[in-house]
């Protein structure tokens, strides 16, 4: 989790286009009660999306634009009058139903009260910082930034729109809340790594962004099927009997995102004059939101068992004798910090950190786990159901000069683990025993 506040906000409200997100007024700079409602609670509890024919599931609007039965309804929609909140939608850039459901069903999640969906993490940041600051703004974060926003914040913004950013510890985020508010300045969470158990808005934060392909997704970005095709003339169809076939893999790749928050700052982002994502258009593809929509209801027993793993393994490398970087362990710095934020069902995150020292020796033990024990899989991104291992320095973390990396706690050697839920908990651990005992014999030689 990791925070930014930005000052020299321009944009937190929007006249122009109806809401879409009914819900109470409230004052977004006072916390809401601590952890009021689980949020597997809160999603069970929100609005049902049924299908067009009265399906379970909601129906996928992959329509880019929409028709109006007459053509004043049109000037009525774009200044505002009618709008997705009375089920009038002029254009999928601006509000697609689809889209418009799963941002609902986001807002429940993290206790806003309102989302909407992007077509990636970034698109989400950096919508976001936008729309809050005006050239010459200036951002104070987290030293602990994803690697893509700190690129964000150090070298794209100043040349593009000389927004500036002061880069600092953060470790108690409703401190940083109470001070950002004080000053009148607006509290940004990236809750990518901790969704369920920690709700940031919850604790004060304004605006919650996530990469809906980690967690979220927990299938890797990747949906596809697989169909048998025969070529036929020189034209493949679909395979008849009798025809010579192969298989292909047809699927998308579904980066997204989402921005969690006020009504009234969600509604400036599609805001038809100086919206962020309407005008800049990094539109979520409906049949993704459709996809995400179905696994929402079960990240909360996914997260439950990628938490329950990692707490057991840290545990159990710490007494190997391995440096483990986790913050369910009592050693961790921030140990009480989180677990006093954490929502106490779900643990304390599903990722974890091995410090192996050296670049090579984390690459031969990754090597290892990946190649010769089938622990988890060399890869980036986190919450696979499988579990994802990389060397932080040399990828995710590779924009960071080594000043900056020393500075985040980032050694050349440090492994990042997204421990997965596949298999067994002791099949898996046993693996992991068997690489590093390889490891270990293999420097003794």
């Amino acid at each position: 989790m990791a925070s930014v506040v930005s000052s020299n906000e321009h944009s937190g409200s929007s006249d122009n286009h109806c809401n879409p997100f009914p819900a109470a007024t409230k004052d977004h700079h006072q916390p809401l009660p601590r952890h009021p409602e689980d949020p597997a609670a809160a999603l069970a509890n929100s609005r049902h999306e049924f299908g067009e024919h009265g399906g379970v599931n909601m129906s996928i609007e992959a329509s880019a634009t929409f028709t109006v039965m007459e053509p004043e309804t049109m000037r009525r929609m774009f200044t505002g009058e009618l709008g997705p909140d009375r089920d009038f939608f002029f254009y999928s850039r601006h509000f697609n139903p689809t889209v418009l459901n799963l941002g609902r069903l986001m807002a429940s999640l993290e206790g806003t009260e309102a989302a909407y969906c992007t077509a990636s993490g970034m698109s989400a940041v950096s919508s976001v910082l936008l729309q809050l600051c005006s050239a010459g703004g200036h951002v104070v974060a987290s030293r602990t930034l994803y690697g893509g926003t700190h690129t964000l914040l150090t070298h794209f913004l100043p040349r593009t729109c000389n927004i500036t950013t002061s880069f600092v510890d953060i470790r108690d985020h409703e401190a940083l809340c109470r001070m950002a508010h004080d000053k009148g300045i607006t509290a940004v969470v990236d809750n990518t790594f901790a969704p369920m158990f920690v709700s940031p808005a919850r604790l004060g934060a304004d605006i919650v962004v996530h990469s809906m392909s980690k967690f979220i997704s927990g299938a890797a970005d990747l949906i596809a099927v697989k169909k048998r095709l025969s070529r036929v003339d020189g034209i493949e169809t679909e395979s008849w009997p009798g025809t010579i076939c192969h298989d292909v893999l047809i699927g998308y790749l579904a980066p997204s995102g989402a921005v969690c928050g006020p009504e009234s700052f969600v509604n400036s982002l599609m805001d038809t004059r100086d919206g962020s994502l309407m005008l800049l258009g990094p539109t979520m593809n409906p049949k993704v939101a459709f996809e995400l929509a179905g696994r929402l209801p079960h990240l909360g027993l996914r997260m439950k068992e990628h938490c329950n793993r990692a707490l057991v393994y840290a545990t159990r490398m710490k007494k190997l004798g391995l440096k483990v970087i986790y913050p369910g362990l009592e050693d961790h710095p921030d140990h009480a910090t989180l677990k006093s934020m954490a929502i106490k069902e779900y643990g304390y995150g599903g990722l974890l950190c091995v410090d192996m020292e050296t670049e090579e020796r984390a690459n031969r033990l990754m090597k290892l786990l990946q190649n010769c024990s089938q622990f988890g899989l060399v890869a980036v991104s986190l919450g696979y159901y499988d579990t994802l291992m990389s060397c932080s320095g040399s990828s995710t973390s590779s924009e960071l000069s080594k000043e900056e990396k020393e500075q985040s706690g980032i050694s050349p050697g440090l492994i990042r683990m997204s421990i997965g839920f596949n298999g067994t908990l002791e099949q898996k651990w046993s693996q992991f025993e068997m690489a590093l005992s390889r490891m270990q014999d293999s420097t003794k030689v």
